[in-house]
């Protein structure tokens, strides 16, 4: 058996993080969960904060387990996170205070006050992100707007997956695929957006050199070395830094004529272009241009994608009915199709504190049969994710002129067979999943592309296509598909 070379990868998301090991055999990568910890957000006098220590201490556990069951030292570590959150530090390299979670009412209402000041259309012109009250650009001006003292004081600001490679290394830099997310970055000339900020009277000071994923950023400090247990020297990499760049990274097969859907709470649907594309259509449809691996754009949408289902479980939790995932497909497959339909990104769904009557008032409001039994529901959920996913390849096609011929979900959504089969029957397309572990490989290939252990991201992607099991799923009959898509393209009031 060749000799394996070990990486790890810590992917932290916004309800639990992992750190994981890849041993890479010179062929294939093998994934083991190392340690999984929960994560969420604490509010603390009506403000939401992210418990960034805490998730540091989590870091070096796993980082311990590692130690305590290898003696070779990891060829690399990298972080990844969601996007848009950052932390402010001072003169003397230390945080200022707990980092805000996005979901924060501070930036209720700050777009359009932003606005006011900078038009929209400047603002997309400039960046190409699509206008959520969370971005990190609108964090920043409902700090300027109410004064906070921490703006003026702050040095440096790091995104997530910076600051944690800062505390693993000592270097501050800004990873060039989680610095896009913040609508402060130039989308064309692929730098910060300074005189976007500096018009918004927000300082430029604190934004740090931006680097490609796949940068070594420098060597493990030799107290986190000391405090987890590891002898010898290692290098920490940046990896696509944002989880969704990650992702995309590891998507097998991706061409020109592939979308790929990143799919879990969120489906991330889009294409990997060279150049951004930036007009007044790509505005109007609110689709973003984030930065991804190798100097490509992920021009994408946000989908609300398993949330309304994900939520309905919760709630029938609630009310003592535990179901599995299997028996909600099942019993989704036997309802009666296209009987329901609702918008998912419609703002009903946001986060009602009951899912199940949420999805019922909708249909009773727009004049549809109320889904009552528990496979109306999920059938509801379900093709109206898939007829969201027709409206968003039909955008993509009028926006890129390319005729899209597959669909590549990767992601914990993968494993939705059903759902996957609606999406290849409302696309008309042949939709071909996995990897289900694609952020975590996407971290890992970038590291060891970075290692000389591979030569290119198309190198990478075939190395994850022989690591893992892919379906595809063939398109259907199409009946009752066409006249669905009509219906929900009157239901949804949103690009």
């Amino acid at each position: 058996m060749p000799a394996t070379t070990n990486f790890l990868a810590a992917d932290l998301g916004a309800s639990n993080g992992r750190v994981l090991l890849a041993r890479w055999d010179g062929a294939r990568f093998a994934l083991q969960e190392l340690h999984r910890f929960p994560n969420g957000p604490t509010a603390v006098h009506d403000r939401l904060y992210w418990n960034v220590l805490g998730l540091w201490s989590e870091l070096q556990t796993g980082m311990a387990r590692y130690a305590a069951q290898y003696s070779e030292p990891p060829a690399g570590i990298g972080v990844d996170t969601w996007g848009v959150d950052f932390g402010l530090l001072d003169r003397a390299g230390r945080l200022m205070g707990n980092p805000v979670a996005y979901r924060d009412a501070r930036t209720n209402g700050i777009i359009d006050i932003a606005c006011a000041v900078v038009p929209a259309e400047t603002i997309f012109d400039i960046t190409g992100i699509q206008f959520m009250q969370f971005n990190t650009l609108f964090q920043l001006y409902a700090m300027r707007h109410a004064g906070d003292p921490q703006l003026d004081a702050a040095e440096t600001l790091l995104m997530l997956p910076d600051l944690f490679h800062y505390w693993l290394t000592g270097r501050k830099a800004a990873e060039y695929t989680i610095a896009s997310t913040s609508q402060m970055f130039d989308a064309r000339e692929r730098r910060w957006a300074a005189g976007l900020m500096a018009k918004l009277d927000l300082p430029t000071r604190i934004l740090p050199q931006v680097v490609p994923p796949g940068t070594v950023l420098g060597e493990v400090l030799p107290g986190v070395l000391d405090a987890t247990g590891l002898d010898d020297p290692v290098p920490v990499i940046a990896p696509g830094g944002h989880d969704t760049a990650s992702a995309v990274a590891a998507v097998p097969g991706l061409d020109a004529r592939s979308l790929y859907i990143s799919s879990g709470t969120w489906s991330l649907m889009g294409m990997e272009i060279a150049e951004p594309i930036i007009n007044e259509r790509t505005r109007s449809l609110n689709f973003t241009n984030e930065g991804g691996v190798d100097n490509t754009i992920r021009l994408l949408k946000n989908i609300a994608g398993l949330w309304t289902l994900q939520e309905s479980r919760r709630q029938w939790r609630r009310e003592g009915q535990d179901f599995s995932w299997n028996d909600l497909t099942s019993q989704a497959e036997q309802a009666e199709p296209f009987r329901s339909l609702i918008d998912p990104d419609a703002a009903d769904f946001l986060n009602p504190s009951n899912m199940v009557d949420a999805i019922r008032d909708y249909c009773r409001r727009t004049d549809q049969p109320v889904p009552e039994t528990v496979g109306q529901v999920v059938r509801c959920c379900l093709e109206s994710l898939a007829l969201r996913y027709r409206w968003v390849l039909n955008a993509l096609e009028e926006i890129t002129g390319t005729q899209i011929e597959t669909m590549r979900i990767v992601g914990g959504g993968s494993q939705n067979r059903l759902l996957s089969q609606l999406a290849a029957d409302a696309c008309r397309r042949p939709v071909v999943t996995g990897p289900v572990e694609a952020t975590a490989l996407g971290n890992v290939m970038l590291q060891a592309i970075a290692a000389g252990r591979l030569s290119s991201i198309a190198e990478g992607r075939e190395a994850i296509a022989a690591s893992i099991e892919q379906e595809t799923f063939e398109p259907g009959p199409v009946a009752g598909w066409d006249d669905a898509f009509g219906r929900y393209e009157a239901l949804s009031v949103r690009g």
